[in-house]
């Protein structure tokens, strides 16, 4: 019976968030509540919550600490000469441009906000796509792949997510995937240089007085990340008011949101960039804020401190020294302050549904019938099995649902094989380079809205491409002994 229960809880819950009938924070709490009573456990429904938030606390405080942290080095301008460089490398090159769509996708994507880096990709680089006559669905589709792979850092959401359904640290699904993400990552650019040389010969070089506004190239920068401020992020060339949209949505650190004006934010001919001149650039602290995060990354993987706590010391030092006065810091935090409750949230919430299929049993009967139906011979590959489920069941369901309703069942499977959790949970996430693209991350909306592509057309031609990528991940994985 608990079996039957479990699947079925599960089931419900993905049915009513793809239908968009509930959100993921309400069906993680509503929903395992209501089964626990159906299972004559209600009485302990508190217990299994406390248990749940006490273990998920950690990872909480490390996704609120990371958004924070990379948000206001956004706001400040530590990524904007970045931009401008890569603007100057592409040239009139239609190959330097497909890499440089890589390069600046990968790049914006530590801040770990989908909805960010596609905006902030996009804005960079439509002008050079539109005026050289390129495919725009070549920069849809290297963007979403490129920070698909990216989406896996440990504030991105999936990893995230993986440690937080198997209560395991972050730190250990993440810094051993490094070699087989850098793999990943290196197909998504030998991709991009495959893809540009086949747009340079269809459209050859030309120079770039004769498709580009110069201004075009010097004043395209980043946007601050607060959520107010994204409101305001394309610019007529005419002076108009921008007509983008908030893009912080449900499914947290992994940057949903949706955009449905941002297809009129990119004028073919109005279009002039982002706004150079915003109040929150700190050029002077420039090379502070550089160090602080190269300090930061490299504390993170040689794990000197827990990742909760360097991000903590690093987003409190950042807001310090950046903004030293008391108002402008509550700017600051206000700024990203709903991407922040959406996140921590979503964990908080998580620890009701997590709690409530532990507790009561479900998810060891689960696995009993699993490990039954899974063929002996494939019991000790559990960690393959999983990751090649990651790819299509991340495509088709929420990370949410993947990770809070699937992921402990196969953990649970694979440990019956003598498969470690943490196996499990790395290959989990070698799907994200598809998910990314998936109709159920709002994002990609925000991503295919402002580039002007149907979403039909840029799913045609990314999955496949994204398939590979994912399974470049799984491969290097296995290759390297990760999984």
């Amino acid at each position: 019976m608990l079996t039957i229960l479990g699947f079925v809880m599960i089931a419900t819950f993905l049915v009513l968030i793809m239908m968009k009938k509930m959100s993921p924070i309400a069906a993680l709490v509503l929903i395992p509540a209501l089964f626990c009573v159906f299972v004559g456990k209600g009485a302990h429904l508190g217990d299994y919550v406390l248990d749940g938030v006490g273990n998920l606390a950690p990872t909480a405080a490390m996704l609120m600490f990371a958004i924070v942290y990379f948000g206001v080095m956004i706001d400040v301008g530590l990524f904007d000469p970045i931009v401008r460089g890569i603007l100057r490398f592409c040239k009139a090159d239609p190959m330097r441009i497909v890499v440089g769509t890589a390069v600046l996708a990968a790049i914006v994507s530590l801040d770990g906000d989908g909805s960010t880096t596609f905006m902030i990709t996009v804005s960079a680089m439509y002008p050079l796509y539109k005026r050289l006559k390129m495919s725009l669905v070549v920069m849809t589709g290297v963007a979403a792949t490129a920070n698909g792979v990216m989406n896996t850092l440990p504030w991105g959401g999936p990893t995230a997510r993986a440690a937080t359904a198997l209560k395991v640290d972050a730190a250990d699904i993440f810094v051993p995937m490094i070699p087989a993400l850098a793999m990943g990552l290196v197909a998504v650019f030998l991709l991009s240089y495959a893809l540009g040389l086949r747009e340079r010969k269809r459209l050859g070089v030309l120079s770039l007085d004769e498709v580009l506004e110069k201004e075009t190239a010097e004043e395209t920068v980043l946007v601050g990340a607060g959520g107010g401020e994204r409101t305001s992020l394309i610019k007529r060339a005419t002076g108009g008011t921008a007509s983008g949209t908030d893009a912080v949505g449900t499914e947290g650190a992994e940057g949903t949101g949706a955009a449905s004006d941002a297809s009129d934010a990119s004028d073919d001919d109005g279009f002039q960039g982002l706004d150079p001149h915003r109040a929150t650039l700190r050029p002077k602290l420039y090379w502070f804020n550089a160090g602080l995060t190269v300090l930061l990354l490299t504390a993170m993987i040689m794990e000197w401190l827990p990742i909760p706590v360097l991000f903590l010391l690093g987003a409190a030092l950042a807001l310090t020294v950046n903004f030293p006065h008391m108002p402008d810091q509550k700017a600051r935090i206000a700024a990203h302050a709903e991407n922040v409750l959406n996140v921590t949230g979503m964990v908080f919430a998580a620890a009701v549904f997590t709690g409530v299929l532990t507790g009561t049993g479900m998810v060891e009967h689960m696995a009993d019938w699993l490990v039954g139906a899974i063929p002996e011979g494939m019991g000790p590959h559990m960690g393959l099995v999983t990751g090649l489920l990651s790819i299509p069941l991340t495509y088709f369901m929420s990370n949410d649902g993947f990770y809070f309703g699937v992921l402990p069942v196969l953990a649970e499977a694979g440990q019956a094989h003598g498969v470690s959790t943490l196996e499990i949970a790395r290959a989990s996430i070698a799907g994200q380079a598809l998910h990314m693209s998936s109709p159920l991350v709002p994002a990609v909306y925000v991503l295919v809205g402002m580039a002007k592509v149907e979403f039909g057309d840029h799913t045609r031609f990314t999955v496949k491409w994204a398939v590979l990528t994912s399974l470049v991940v799984l491969g290097a994985g296995i290759l390297f002994g990760i999984i």
